[in-house]
């Protein structure tokens, strides 16, 4: 085997490792994991937001 044949093999590997991410990541099974993740930074506002006003009302 010489130098291109294992680039190009190497190229083709990494290539089916990154198809192999994007199905997971668009399959069905992680969508309520994902949809949960991306709402977190929103979380944390309404906490920061009950925080206030606690804090206001004392």
């Amino acid at each position: 085997m010489d130098l291109v044949t294992v680039r190009s093999l190497f190229t083709v590997l990494i290539f089916a490792v990154f198809i192999g991410i994007v199905i997971w990541a668009w399959s069905k099974r992680q969508k309520n994991r994902f949809d949960e993740a991306a709402q977190l930074p929103f979380e944390d506002e309404e906490l920061s937001e009950r925080s206030a006003k606690a804090a206001d009302k004392e």
